[in-house]
């Protein structure tokens, strides 16, 4: 991996852009820290050539953006357009919010139009990715949800943005999944995989900054290369130092930067 190829998810310093002014600010913060692309989420108000011009003026390249997922199935051209504008290559499914898991049969339903949908991004020429949580490692079946997910769609039309925490989260192994992923691994959600105070009466999994949990990134970051991972992603949704998610997006950068960059 190279350090060119780690980015940050915006949705982790959200509470920062809810205006143009704030993103510049915010903008200027990370590329100091070092970064050198990001992934869109999160923003406040604000048209597509303005933040292109803003990300320009930084020197931020963007390496995909996650776009609301009834937009993305029911309208794709639309999402085309704006990603052009942008300059951003990807556009990533981020949540399945209404969707059922609990037969094959809707499950299907819904892999046909994320295919359908990744067809008609992939001719207006954008790239469609699955972002996963947990949830998609219920079975179905005796199938893993996400496992029919990628075997029911082409792959040239869904490619993986495979999230480490939740693949953790879900009772999975992230280098497996990375593994599992070859040809078809295009980003990789870097956040690591705490557990709370023991002294809890149910201990919990918790955010954590890259290095700082109980991941193997040395070995995830290996098979995901292998695989052919394009883009490393920083997302840190809590959690974060100080309530200060800039200082967390510091630690984890410092992390892959010195231990996990060629």
């Amino acid at each position: 991996m190279r350090v060119t190829q780690v980015a940050v998810q915006l949705y982790t310093i959200r509470d920062h852009l809810k205006t143009p002014g704030e993103m510049a600010v915010s903008f200027r913060r990370l590329r100091e820290i070092g970064f050198r692309a990001i992934e869109l989420g999160g923003l406040g108000p604000i048209s597509d050539t303005e933040l292109k011009t803003l990300l320009d003026g930084e020197g931020l390249a963007c390496c995909a953006s996650h776009e609301p997922a009834r937009q993305l199935i029911e309208n794709p051209e639309h999402i085309a357009a704006k990603l052009k504008t942008i300059g951003c290559p990807t556009a990533v499914y981020p949540y399945p919010s209404g969707i059922s898991f609990s037969t094959r049969e809707e499950l299907s339903a819904f892999t046909r139009r994320l295919n359908d949908a990744g067809s008609r991004l992939r001719g207006a020429g954008i790239a469609l990715a699955y972002h996963n949580h947990n949830i998609e490692f219920r079975k179905i079946e005796g199938s893993l949800a996400l496992s029919k997910i990628f075997e029911e769609t082409d792959p040239k039309n869904l490619s993986a943005e495979l999230d480490c925490y939740w693949v953790q989260a879900g009772g999975n192994d992230p280098a497996g999944w990375c593994v599992r992923m070859k040809g078809r691994l295009l980003l990789l959600h870097m956040k690591d995989y705490g557990v709370q105070d023991q002294s809890a009466a149910l201990p919990s999994s918790v955010f954590r900054e890259v290095g700082q949990g109980n991941l193997d990134w040395p070995r995830i970051v290996k098979d995901a290369e292998t695989s052919g991972c394009r883009w490393f992603v920083i997302e840190q949704d809590a959690n974060w130092i100080d309530n200060d998610p800039f200082r967390s997006l510091k630690i984890s950068y410092d992390y892959m930067k010195n231990v996990l960059c060629e």
